[in-house]
């Protein structure tokens, strides 16, 4: 774990609790207030992500709550890293979870995949490309945007794991992502039960 040697326990909460206020900002609910739309919480799946914000009928607003949810990981890391390249790997852990369980929203937050893929912007840039290029393959192939994410998230973790097993070491970053992985399924559990009794809908279907 040398990335977070030297870092001390002040300054690994200190990074978390940064990168968590910034990642507990819900964008989606914010920008569908402004926009005069209905409570997110009250329509679809009661989400703040973007998939949801869709359902209001806003491209708009679901194309810049996309965007805004992954900078809020990218940001919580890159400012972070003037602490230390551990500190950003806290942070980028911290924002995900803000994401997730948002104490101004009594922790009922989003799903975390743009999240995740703005941290991965900061952390680790490859990655983001071999997330991408899953996540098309498998929505290509089977049509279900959620199970592509679902691969995705899965195989990235472990990829990282074998350049460190490779290099002689794991990195705090591996396990940051492992745990965000995880929690990532955890909060798809909805979606996977929809997918095992298939009535997941698909990725252009309607109605």
């Amino acid at each position: 774990m040398a990335e977070l040697a030297g870092l001390g326990a002040a300054g690994a909460l200190l990074a978390l609790a940064f990168g968590y206020l910034l990642g507990s900002i819900p964008f989606g609910l914010i920008l569908t207030r402004l926009a005069g739309t209905a409570d997110l919480r009250a329509i679809g799946s009661g989400n703040i992500g973007a998939t949801n914000v869709l359902r209001t009928g806003r491209k708009d607003l679901a194309a810049a709550t996309l965007l805004l949810d992954a900078l809020k990981g990218s940001i919580a890391v890159w400012v972070a890293m003037r602490w230390g390249a551990g500190a950003g790997v806290l942070a980028g852990l911290g924002a995900f979870l803000g994401h997730l369980y948002p104490v101004w929203l009594r922790f009922a937050g989003g799903k975390g995949v743009a999240t995740f893929i703005g941290v991965l912007l900061a952390l680790w840039w490859p990655g983001l490309i071999a997330f991408a290029v899953l996540w098309l393959a498998v929505a290509y192939v089977t049509r279900y945007s959620s199970l592509a994410a679902l691969v995705a998230s899965a195989l990235l973790p472990i990829g990282h794991l074998v350049l460190d097993w490779r290099a002689g070491q794991v990195t705090a970053m591996s396990l940051v992502f492992l745990i965000m992985a995880a929690l990532l399924w955890w909060k798809h559990r909805p979606n996977i039960e929809r997918l095992l009794a298939g009535t997941e809908g698909r990725i252009g279907q309607k109605g």
